[in-house]
């Protein structure tokens, strides 16, 4: 397990090198500068604005500088904001992102184990189609439009939950569902799948020649092995929560990560883009890191290094 770990660990650090290079050089080839909205500027200011945050150095010292910078997670001051560091932003913004990610993750996970048994238990049969057809809708809906949709009928309409803001929990409801629902449906699929294929198994078959109750056998038996393909889709499922959140935390007025991510894009705030890029990234690798630890927890059949001859 050490070895596995320490292993696991070294890519990490590599899958981060090489994503911060990609950062940096899609940055320096990108079109424009940070300062080229800002028309009042005349050259002599616009000068002295590339010699402060160091674009005027040569690309082999930008990038040197940016890898010291990154490796003590140090990524500099906002090039639009004043007095302003990314840092400080990160602080600010990522506990709001957190806190609505994890209630996506629970709605997302929750609702979709529950829906993914039912259709199981009761296959080809009404509970079946119903739960089936709301996780069609949910893969088919993208987060964007759902989140239109739940602002004009549910808050609006309906006033059953805010339009937009972040002021308590209440607020949290609607963009957490909006994020959830395609996940969800993907969970509800796969759980689906993997419980039939547990469901035709021979010790399944004894616990009901026992008389064991079905809601016993599932909470006993079967649930712990179908939730294998759930644990794999957790990562993928936290770079969805994540990505997906820039876009709903913009619809929903949030302030948290993502819109600063969003308005540092059309702003070209370039410290602000890479060092949002390279915290997001860290977060997306170790949740993968951990999904790969849960695998030899949830199936003792699966050993993290190879069976020795």
């Amino acid at each position: 397990m050490i070895k596995y770990i320490l292993k696991r660990l070294m890519y990490i650090l590599l899958a981060l090198f090489v994503i911060i290079t990609a950062t940096f050089f899609l940055m320096r080839f990108a079109p424009g500068s940070p300062f080229a909205s800002e028309r009042s500027f005349p050259p002599q200011i616009e000068k002295q604005l590339n010699a402060k945050y160091g674009l005027d150095n040569p690309w082999y010292i930008q990038y040197k500088d940016y890898l010291i910078d990154s490796a003590s997670f140090d990524f500099g001051e906002s090039m639009k904001y004043k007095m302003r560091s990314t840092n400080d932003m990160i602080s600010e913004g990522f506990p709001i992102s957190l806190t609505l990610g994890i209630e996506a993750m629970l709605l997302a996970v929750g609702l979709g184990i529950l829906l993914g048994v039912i259709s199981a238990l009761y296959h080809n049969r009404f509970p079946d189609y119903l739960a089936t057809t709301i996780a069609v809708v949910g893969i088919s809906i993208p987060s964007f439009v759902l989140a239109g949709l739940l602002q004009y009928f549910v808050a609006l309409k309906l006033g059953w939950f805010p339009i937009s803001g972040w002021k308590g929990f209440i607020y949290s409801i609607l963009p957490a569902f909006a994020i959830a629902m395609t996940h969800m449906g993907f969970i509800a699929k796969l759980t689906r799948s993997s419980m039939l294929e547990q469901n035709n198994s021979d010790y399944v078959k004894m616990a009901r020649a026992k008389g064991i109750g079905k809601w016993t056998i599932v909470f006993r038996h079967t649930l712990r092995n179908a939730l294998l393909p759930v644990v794999t889709y957790i990562g993928p499922l936290t770079a969805g929560v994540v990505t997906g959140s820039f876009i709903v935390e913009q619809i929903f007025a949030i302030p948290g990560l993502g819109k600063h991510f969003v308005t540092s894009i059309s702003n070209r705030d370039y410290t602000v883009i890479m060092g949002t890029t390279v915290f997001y990234s860290i977060i997306l690798l170790l949740a993968v890191f951990i999904v790969d630890i849960l695998y030899g927890i949830i199936d003792p059949r699966i050993k993290l290094r190879g069976a020795k001859k």
